[in-house]
């Protein structure tokens, strides 16, 4: 699990891809990596990734045929900015809200507009995820807790302050980019239990 807090911004500095699908690929971080241990999971850009190698300041993961499918990851290229956040530790601060780093699909930019020192960023959903997105909600977009701020059918809106802009990707985005979507998790399992009230096997 994870809050969607980003502490560090990675780099890629290696992307081996693997013959039968998949890909090997090294990230280098300024965090002590050799106190991470294998087996750890961190989340690349809201991805869940589990540590298979580490060196002084990089860590390396597999990254699924799957993952490269359906997530940004597949657009990743050496020297790519990364969001990192480690897994959530019992007794930590919960600073944004719950993220399993499962992603639901991708968003696609549509607008940024400086308001102030913040932006304001609009995005469109796929229509499977739009009914999950709800106005003072939660979502996580490449890893980031954001609050929504406005729905409008399969289109949201987000203010992004000064801070997380500079530290994390979205100081890189453009319209037109697509970024990781993690809706919120409770929303989650509301939509799966209301499929089943209309459904006579259910």
């Amino acid at each position: 699990m994870f809050t969607g807090i980003i502490t560090a911004l990675g780099r890629l500095s290696a992307l081996d891809h693997k013959a039968d699908g998949g890909a090997r690929v090294t990230i280098a971080t300024p965090w002590d990596c050799l106190a991470i241990d294998l087996g750890a999971s961190i989340a690349c850009n809201g991805v869940c990734l589990t540590v298979v190698d580490r060196g002084a300041d990089h860590f390396s993961v597999d990254v699924s045929e799957e993952s490269l499918a359906v997530t940004s990851l597949k657009n990743w290229q050496i020297g790519s900015a990364i969001n990192l956040e480690r897994a959530l530790a019992m007794g930590d601060e919960l600073g944004g809200h719950i993220v399993s780093g499962h992603v639901d699909g991708l968003a696609e930019v549509l607008s940024i507009r400086q308001d102030g020192d913040s932006y304001r960023v609009q995005l469109q959903a796929p229509n499977h995820l739009a009914p999950m997105i709800a106005p003072k909600g939660s979502v996580a977009l490449d890893g980031v807790s954001l609050t929504v701020n406005e729905v409008e059918g399969d289109r949201f809106g987000i203010m992004v302050i000064p801070h997380t802009w500079t530290h994390t990707t979205f100081s890189q985005i453009a319209v037109g980019d697509k970024i990781n979507l993690e809706v919120d998790m409770l929303a989650r399992y509301v939509a799966r239990i209301v499929s089943f009230q209309g459904d006579p096997n259910g």
